[in-house]
């Protein structure tokens, strides 16, 4: 069996130009990475704003576990699978960073016969975006700390700095730092951070800006610090929005690559879903919509984090109104939440299927409840048994959902038609759409209501720090602005040792303070980190290039 990356090596891949054409851009519209990447300008934007909008397809999935749920691997496939039946479809992703493909899974562009290309370029520098993100950010930092050391004009409190430096790289040992060592010279000593650069506020900022005006207006915005006597100050008091706009002035273009089929993918931004909103940007997605009859994209991780920040903050910031939700699961991981070990999980198992599917019917039930057509995505595995199958379809359609099984990852877009003839079905039927909270509720109000109607918690114990950040926000009038809540990924709880469905637990809530330039307020629940670190044998170590420049180990 092919690896990954000896798949993707093996296509022979279209010009981007090929590809630009097909989605009826000229060479004006594109600005070339080579001969296989390029950004999409202004003009693309501008030539189609009075464009008929497709259908908008959101793929999320189940909870995820070590026994993976293709979900990038599905969305890439549903595509190639759309395209194949005669329908021009677009697809948006995220971009990787290269915390995890270098930490703990290696690469993050799909797999086997549906994935991004070309995935050694999309997995390392790509066209530079994450860089552009970690300047931008880290120069505003820079800009703070210098005001402090020349005299300190605004009177920032050095113990009040809320703006943190970031490195787009898994390194635990700068989740807490001390800066300014080393005497007068270097300026004044204080408690710093770095956060991963996929979970700042600028990396979230791109996502949501809807043009370059609006992204500077937004970075301005960036509270980064509080007086002495208790006044904010914004990066705009710094007067460091015009310099750092400068630095992202071709990130906030999108990027356009291919399938392993050829057909078109538009990728931008990567917020983490777990520390973050988990989207690709506004301006990939709005721009797949005017480019196809149907764009589908996906949110990170499970349902729970992704897909409700996709509906509950940038779809309602954005208006956009998704047709349908295609939630991928696969018989192992719900194998995996019916508590089977790891090393069993290609075993029959019936009776832990039936005990974990229960993490399919959350998130289906959940789903439902912002009013949209669902389908049921089962990624399939060679190692799945016909009865495994047909228990997942039975639950499926036990709660009036569409079921289809998905072989794209062996079988590339011909592996998905049974899925891409579901969609189109259920994207004819009515959609209702509307977010599960009223953004002037309260701030304890939204956060319960997230608690509740996603997590299933029975209510939430909020620390001091909590407390005394909701007290701020609501100074400062901003409580009005949705939620960003932060948790494990692994569980539909704040506790990832909580497999299944868990019910009626209280939820942590460690921390809260607002991203103001984002417009969103970022919620911090359980035991989550900002910046994660590298495993113990980290992929890192298996990556490697040859003196022809040829790249191995990339999955």
């Amino acid at each position: 069996m092919l690896s990954d990356i000896e798949i993707a090596n093996s296509i022979k891949l279209k010009p981007i130009c090929e590809v630009a054409k097909d989605i009826n851009l000229s060479e004006e519209d594109i600005e070339l990475y080579g001969k296989y990447k390029a950004k999409i300008n202004d003009s693309a934007f501008e030539k189609t704003k009075n464009s008929k909008n497709g259908k908008l397809i959101l793929v999320t999935a189940v909870n995820p576990t070590p026994a993976g749920e293709g979900k990038t691997t599905v969305t890439i496939g549903l595509g190639q699978a759309m395209n194949k039946i005669g329908k021009k479809t677009v697809i948006a992703l995220r971009e990787p960073s290269m915390g995890p493909v270098f930490g703990i899974k290696g690469g993050a562009t799909g797999g086997g016969y549906s994935q991004a290309l070309p995935m050694e370029d999309i997995n390392l520098h790509f066209t530079g975006d994450m860089h552009a993100i970690t300047s931008a950010n880290n120069l505003l930092c820079a800009m703070l700390d210098n005001h402090i050391h020349q005299g300190n004009r605004l009177g920032i409190d050095p113990r009040r700095v809320l703006i943190t430096r970031c490195l787009d790289t898994n390194d635990r040992a700068l989740r807490n730092t001390v800066v300014g060592l080393g005497g007068t010279k270097n300026g004044i000593p204080r408690e710093d951070k770095f956060v991963i650069t996929v979970a700042t506020e600028v990396m979230a900022i791109l996502c949501l800006a809807s043009d370059l005006d609006d992204l500077k207006s937004r970075l301005g915005n960036i509270l980064v610090a509080y007086t002495y006597q208790g006044n904010p100050i914004y990066a705009k008091d710094l007067k460091a929005e015009g310099s750092m706009a400068a630095l992202l002035k071709d990130a906030i273009k999108p990027n356009l690559v291919q399938t392993t089929e050829g057909n078109p993918i538009i990728m931008h931004g990567g917020p983490f879903a777990n520390i973050a909103h988990g989207c690709n940007s506004v301006r990939a997605t709005k721009l797949a919509l005017k480019l196809g009859d149907y764009c589908i994209t996906e949110a990170g991780f499970g349902a729970d984090l992704g897909a409700e920040k996709f509906l509950d903050i940038k779809c309602r910031k954005a208006n956009l109104k998704p047709s349908c939700i295609v939630i991928v699961a696969t018989i192992r991981a719900l194998k995996y939440n019916g508590g089977e070990k790891t090393a069993n999980l290609k075993s029959e198992n019936a009776e832990a299927l039936k005990k974990g599917i229960c993490n399919l019917g959350v998130h289906i039930s959940n789903m439902r409840k912002y009013g949209v057509p669902i389908v049921v995505a089962l990624n399939n595995f060679e190692t799945d048994t016909e009865r495994e199958i047909g228990i997942v379809k039975k639950f499926a359609e036990s709660m009036h959902c569409d079921f289809a099984v998905c072989k794209v990852h062996a079988e590339g877009g011909a592996g998905g038609t049974e899925l891409a003839s579901a969609v189109i079905k259920a994207c004819e039927k009515e959609s209702d759409f509307s977010p599960i909270y009223d953004v002037d509720a309260t701030i304890k109000e939204k956060i319960a209501i997230v608690a509740h109607e996603i997590y299933h918690a029975g209510g939430a114990l909020y620390s001091p720090e909590a407390e005394n950040g909701i007290k701020e926000i609501e100074k400062l009038g901003k409580s009005n602005l949705p939620i960003c809540i932060a948790k494990t990924q692994y569980s539909i709880s704040d506790d990832p040792e909580k497999l299944g469905a868990p019910q009626n637990f209280e939820i942590n809530i460690k921390d809260v303070y607002l991203s103001n330039g984002a417009e969103f307020i970022v919620v911090i629940a359980g035991n989550i980190l900002r910046m994660p670190g590298l495993p113990k044998i980290p992929a890192a170590q298996s990556i490697d290039i040859d003196g022809n420049g040829k790249i191995s180990g990339l999955f």
